[in-house]
């Protein structure tokens, strides 16, 4: 039977193709769960590694696909895509929703030909489009050039996480009707509450996976210089290397970080309310972002940030709102900002403050599920449910 020839009596059938079924749990989970109460079939395509049980008790279908992340081996694409394929003509999906950059190549080159709706998720731009090294220039000139062939075509459309983005894509040539701008997956405003902030030092918070692209290197030059101005700052650092990234900090300089006075690696932490408990600011200096969830979380729980004037970044951290921003790459910037906010109580509160009003009227995960299904009918010509 062709996706066509389904009856329409039968619930949409929704996929996701998400590299890593952790990534999926941590980012896709809230609007996953919004279109399954609006009545989506889900199906999440996606790497396992130990986390597919979760999925499947959300009443959601897991199909184990082996994704070799970062690879640029033109003939492991060629697989890759041959494999997604298959995938696509057994389950005849109505809607594949692609998460992020390497699904919405590898997903749209699989599904040319088929009768399938693509929403391209392009959240964030990436090693290949934000790294100067050789290897990521390279496949950013591919990029450029297979991007807005494959975001045009018939049944396809982009989805985006910040207005940056829109604009981006425009000016490779993607036609601004098919861009749909929705501002992430959405935090859970109800289970992270504000927090007071914490006895003791100063404690500045940096959530995320340990990339240079982060910033982390520079948030390390800034914790070291405002250490020399005798600033007692203490800085924590959650979240793990990610090795598949060829931006991922090698482990031996993440080890030497250990030895610094004031730092400490709390690796993963499974309870994020933990991290900002014990934090008076959050901390983000990456060099682009799509919407960074650990900013969102950190908003919910009414805590001031400090960022990088970038793109996603600042749709969270509003300068002179609830944030003071610094330019990228920019450690004296960095630790000024830092020690602005350490050194003045009200500031903090005030931003605290305006970060949980923000969390709460524009980033709800709540809102952003009914957003996004909003667009899953769209897309689909769906009336009524």
């Amino acid at each position: 039977m062709t996706i066509e020839g389904r009856a329409r009596t039968t619930p949409p059938r929704l996929l996701y193709l998400v590299t890593e079924d952790w990534y999926f749990l941590s980012h896709r989970l809230p609007m996953a769960r919004a279109a399954k109460a609006a009545g989506y079939e889900v199906h999440v395509l996606t790497n396992v590694s130990g986390h597919a049980g979760a999925i499947a008790a959300e009443g959601f279908a897991v199909h184990p696909v082996r994704w070799r992340r970062g690879s640029m081996n033109p003939l492991a694409l060629l697989t890759m895509v041959r494999t997604v394929r298959g995938l696509y003509r057994r389950l005849e999906p109505d809607l594949v929703h692609h998460v992020a950059l390497e699904p919405t190549v590898v997903g749209s080159l699989a599904a040319s030909g088929l009768p399938i709706t693509c929403l391209n998720a392009v959240t964030g731009w990436g090693f290949a489009l934000t790294s100067a090294k050789p290897r990521a220039r390279l496949a950013r000139a591919a990029l450029q050039w297979l991007l807005p062939r494959l975001l045009k075509r018939p049944r396809s459309a982009v989805l985006v996480q910040n207005a940056d983005d829109r604009a981006a894509l425009t000016a490779l040539g993607v036609p601004g009707d098919r861009i749909h701008l929705i501002a992430g997956s959405g935090v859970d405003v109800a289970a992270l509450r504000p927090l007071p902030e914490p006895e003791g030092p100063i404690t500045a918070a940096f959530v995320g996976r340990l990339l240079d692209s982060k910033g982390l290197r520079t948030l390390i030059a800034a914790h070291d210089l405002n250490a020399r101005r005798g600033r007692a700052i203490r800085l924590l650092i959650a979240g793990d290397p990610d090795p598949a990234n060829p931006d991922s900090i090698p482990p031996a300089e993440i080890a030497a970080w250990k030895e610094r006075g004031g730092v400490e690696l709390l690796g993963h932490v499974a309870d994020i309310r933990e991290v900002w408990a014990a934090a008076h600011i959050a901390v983000l200096p990456s060099r682009r972002e799509g919407l960074p969830k650990s900013l969102l979380e950190a908003a919910a729980c009414g805590r001031p940030i400090v960022a990088t004037d970038v793109p996603g970044c600042r749709a969270i951290a509003r300068s002179r709102v609830n944030a003071l921003l610094s330019p990228p790459d920019d450690a004296v910037a960095l630790a000024d900002a830092i020690d602005r906010l350490a050194q003045d109580a009200e500031l903090r509160r005030r931003f605290g403050a305006a970060s949980r009003r923000l969390a709460e009227d524009e980033f709800s995960s709540q809102s952003i599920g009914r957003e996004t299904v909003a667009l899953y009918d769209q897309l689909l010509g769906r009336i009524q449910r």
